[in-house]
């Protein structure tokens, strides 16, 4: 047995009436729904969910198409009713909030943190680039040095490969850098801060803040 709730589920975007299991040992709502392939945009008042094939699609179109949330929910909307996509519910912030989760958690799945608990550490939520200088890795160090006096002495050996190795900065101007201005900033969830590609939000504010422009 089960109560009744009316849930908007997005694939085509519908109203389905949905009926949770409330026997004892029933797991909990959010659950039942996970593990029936649907992803709630709430999980405190659950009333629109996503199935897990339509965010694995957009989330291919975002990739290979460069398509935005607003177009892809637009598709949606016409596949849903081709005539009136007006009439159909807009669930557009939903599906922004959504899909942020989604690629979260397929990073973490990708990067085996799905299975077991363990520390996320800076940068383990991407992949190996055998082409950036690794000390160790793919960085030749001076010859004749013990593994542990490398890495405790790193700085200094580094300097005395600056011959070998050069770093470069090239600036170009990016006419759509401005659209990465967040309207509120402050509304801005961070989900994988310093996980990725992209220095900590802390540990880049401590950097600017001792860091000389030249200027």
């Amino acid at each position: 047995m089960g109560a009744g709730q009316g849930l908007e589920i997005c694939r085509f975007t519908h109203p389905n009436i949905v009926k949770f299991c409330t026997c004892p040992e029933a797991v909990a709502a959010d659950i039942q729904l996970f593990q029936m392939g649907l992803f709630l945009a709430s999980f405190l008042e659950s009333k629109t969910a996503f199935t897990f094939n339509v965010l694995d699609d957009f989330l291919l179109d975002n990739l290979e198409c460069g398509i935005s949330v607003m177009n892809y929910y637009s598709k949606l909307r016409r596949m849903t009713i081709s005539v009136f996509p007006n009439l159909v519910l807009n669930c557009y912030r939903e599906l922004m909030r959504v899909a942020r989760q989604w690629q979260k958690l397929k990073l973490l799945k990708w990067n085996d943190f799905s299975h077991e608990e363990k520390e996320i550490r800076p940068g383990d939520l991407t992949l190996f680039c055998p082409v950036c200088p690794q000390p160790g890795i793919n960085l030749t160090l001076p010859m004749g040095e013990s593994s542990e006096a490398c890495n405790a002495d790193q700085e200094s050996n580094l300097e005395m490969l600056s011959w070998l190795y050069t770093r470069s900065l090239v600036m170009d101007r990016n006419f759509k850098a401005e659209h990465l201005h967040a309207v509120n900033p402050t509304d801005k969830v961070s989900l994988i801060d310093g996980c990725g590609f992209m220095v900590g939000n802390l540990l880049y504010k401590k950097h600017l803040a001792i860091a000389n422009d030249g200027i």
